[in-house]
């Protein structure tokens, strides 16, 4: 850094303003980084993590990124602690409670600066000084949660499906047993079912079912080819798209006889075309607030729960009018 502000004319401390991404003016900000190009010199961070102690690293603990939401979320809170100098440590746990507590004892091993989880275990122990974040689901009341406004996504899927024509609904989930945000799609469907005087009923799965149930069900509720249900709500994308085309294969017309809405706003990787009729999650705003939230040096201003804005986006298994 010596040599570095020898060959720019300028002092040590603003080459060390320069490095670490603090304000210095555009002459002398320039003036640096030409000359530690000219030199050829490279910051070490693993020496600076040392002096610092900072990393400059969060973790992200996931459950799956072969789960289409999972795996957006992941790639825009990457690129959200990018745009910020940091990386992301991305940890998969396939939803087992075990490997989440081998991931943190990670975390403080490597003095990880903070973490984004998506966890499965409510008596997970992380230390007080760590940041950290949840999506979905309430871990403590010290801890903030990000999520998406699911009551109104539900309220919304309820209010579409009613306003299309259908008069007999129902919602199917699939998720973990752990009481979390998502489980306000629900509520927020039933809530505009009843004020409506709508019939409506509900099926719920753990996360370690199969789907066959939900076949079962649907099928158990078709009479002479003519289905009870003429409005389906799924809590996922994915589930949404497996119901379709197990009615389809059934004989049963969507969205012509059951019409479907399913939640996220997955887009398919080729057409950038949502896969159903869905609820879109603010998947960006979603990665940027939590990750604006745990670089947040000032711990007492964290919010206990941002909840974002969703929308809803017709997917050709509605009767949009």
């Amino acid at each position: 850094m010596k040599d570095v502000a020898k060959e720019a004319g300028v002092s040590l401390g603003t080459v060390s303003n320069v490095f670490n991404g603090q304000s210095v003016g555009e002459t002398y900000r320039v003036r640096v980084e030409e000359a530690a190009k000219r030199l050829g010199y490279r910051v070490n961070g693993s020496a600076r993590a040392l002096k610092t102690n900072q990393t400059n690293s969060v973790a992200l603990l996931i459950p799956s990124i072969r789960h289409p939401f999972f795996a957006a979320l992941t790639d825009e809170i990457t690129a959200c602690l990018m745009k910020r100098g940091y990386r992301n440590n991305l940890m998969i746990t396939n939803f087992d409670s075990e490997a989440e507590k081998k991931s943190i004892e990670l975390v403080v091993q490597h003095k990880i600066d903070g973490i984004i989880g998506l966890t499965y275990d409510p008596d997970l122990v992380i230390d007080e000084d760590i940041p950290f974040v949840t999506i979905d689901r309430h871990f403590s009341s010290r801890v903030p949660c990000v999520s998406s406004d699911n009551f109104g996504g539900g309220q919304t899927a309820a209010e579409k499906l009613i306003e299309f024509g259908c008069r007999s609904l129902l919602f199917f989930r699939i998720g973990s047993d752990i009481y979390g945000e998502v489980n306000k799609r629900e509520s927020g469907f039933e809530s505009i079912c009843r004020s409506r005087n709508v019939k409506y009923d509900s099926v719920i799965l753990s996360d370690t079912e199969s789907e066959a149930p939900f076949y079962e069900y649907l099928k158990d509720h078709i009479r002479d080819g003519v289905p009870e249900y003429d409005g389906i709500f799924c809590n996922s994308d994915h589930l949404a798209v497996h119901v379709v085309n197990f009615l389809r294969k059934e004989g049963i017309r969507v969205p012509e006889d059951v019409q479907i809405i399913g939640y996220d706003g997955i887009e398919d990787f080729y057409t950038g075309a949502v896969s159903c009729s869905t609820i879109v999650q603010p998947v960006h705003e979603m990665a940027q607030a939590a990750v604006d939230i745990v670089l947040n040096p000032d711990q007492a201003s964290k919010p206990a729960l941002v909840s974002l804005p969703v929308k809803y986006m017709p997917g050709g298994t509605t009767k949009d009018i």
